[in-house]
């Protein structure tokens, strides 16, 4: 298939993904609930403190965005699986690798970007610093976008079980610690004053890792489930 070809295809699977989000509404909104709502609830649960919330704002804000972001995963092949899509998608001679790529992208601007764009809001109920506003955007821009491909790969993996949210958590969740871990830490060292580049540039290297090989891992993933 031609390269201009391929762009189409991408374009085409990217837009129908998020039109039928936003139809659906629960999909993009849910996350976004989830994450305001946890985020409300930790004042309330560990003291008003600023000092004391500021401190502990970088894990929390990333902790959550990461368990919304994972909320959301479930559902990304569940329909299409559900309704046939999925199966033919399969069959036809389109090339699968642009697709899960373009319903992979989708998947995070439906979820990952809010959440990212949501978190300085959220940063300031927590008396993060103003030196961390930006970081944390940057490295949840980043970070969720590896989320979701990672995510993407345990959902192929169980679209076809009837229950397999918690076989997801399962899968995905030892392999999302490395992005928290310098994703927070990168928000942490700008406000101690420290450098946060090598942190954003190890994201910065998932994301690429990400993008190259994990829709060949989603692929096989899709195949095994629908062949079963």
């Amino acid at each position: 298939m031609s390269e201009p070809k391929l762009l189409k295809l991408v374009i085409a699977v990217l837009h129908r993904d998020i039109v039928a989000s936003l139809r659906r509404g629960s999909e993009w909104s849910n996350p976004l609930v989830f994450f305001v709502m946890v985020c409300a609830l930790f004042p309330l649960g560990i003291g008003p403190q600023p000092d004391r919330l500021a401190d502990l704002a970088p894990g929390i804000l990333w902790v959550v965005a990461l368990l919304a972001s994972l909320l959301a995963t479930d559902s990304l092949f569940r329909g299409d699986f559900d309704d046939a899509t999925l199966e033919q998608m399969l069959l036809t001679h389109q090339s699968l690798y642009p697709q899960v790529l373009a319903k992979t992208l989708a998947h995070w601007l439906m979820t990952g970007l809010p959440l990212s764009l949501l978190s300085p809001i959220l940063g300031l109920l927590l008396h993060l610093p103003g030196e961390g506003m930006v970081p944390l955007m940057l490295s949840l821009v980043l970070g969720t976008s590896v989320l979701s491909f990672i995510g993407a790969i345990g959902a192929a993996l169980t679209v076809g079980l009837r229950k397999g949210g918690l076989l997801l958590s399962l899968i995905v969740l030892p392999l999302y610690i490395p992005v928290l871990i310098f994703g927070s830490s990168a928000v942490k060292a700008a406000i101690e004053g420290a450098a946060y580049l090598p942190q954003l540039a190890m994201l910065g290297v998932f994301f690429l890792a990400a993008l190259a090989l994990a829709p060949l891992a989603i692929c096989g993933a899709l195949r095994i489930s629908v062949d079963q």
